[in-house]
């Protein structure tokens, strides 16, 4: 008998502790830290050549979603050098070079900078700088749920940004 008495006082301090959870809050929408994505192109440098100012956009747009999104050093490295390699398909080797070593020296997650690895997050994490991490599971939740709206932004840029068709180029050339 001493045994279910205390068994219903820790019951009782249980429910006078932590009040019911309504359904509307269990069925509410988790709380998203990741951010919006957002883009402007090739961060603090030209989208592409005065001829072409939009020619490697679409490369430094597909750049920053992986930058919003950051996750580990090599993921970082593997983005920073498909960055490379798309721009060197637009005829600019020495641009691809160039901004390779540019957001191999200024993108790193320990910069406190708008276009930072890992931007979509906050920069502290816990109290300390985020880093290169791997995205918890509740983290990858919230990509899920934030993804579309990259997308369509991706989407929407193109549509504003598009670059001068090179095949165009080509055909009219003699």
């Amino acid at each position: 008998m001493l045994f279910s008495l205390s068994l219903v006082r820790v019951c009782v301090v249980c429910l006078l502790a932590y009040p019911a959870t309504s359904s509307a809050q269990l069925l509410a929408e988790p709380k998203i830290s990741l951010k919006p994505f957002t883009t402007d192109g090739c961060s603090m440098w030209i989208d592409g050549t005065s001829k072409n100012p939009h020619l490697w956009r679409h490369c430094c747009v597909t750049h920053d979603k992986d930058y919003w999104l950051g996750g580990t050093e090599a993921q970082r490295k593997l983005s920073d050098e498909s960055l490379r390699t798309c721009i060197i398909q637009t005829d600019n080797k020495a641009m691809g070079e160039y901004l390779y070593m540019s957001v191999r020296w200024g993108g790193a997650p320990q910069w406190m900078t708008p276009y930072r690895w890992g931007y979509g997050w906050d920069y502290l994490d816990g109290g300390r700088p985020r880093g290169y991490k791997t995205p918890s599971e509740q983290e990858q939740v919230e990509i899920k749920l934030r993804l579309p709206q990259a997308e369509q932004v991706i989407a929407e840029d193109a549509i504003k940004h598009p670059p001068l068709v090179k095949a165009a180029e080509k055909e009219s050339a003699p």
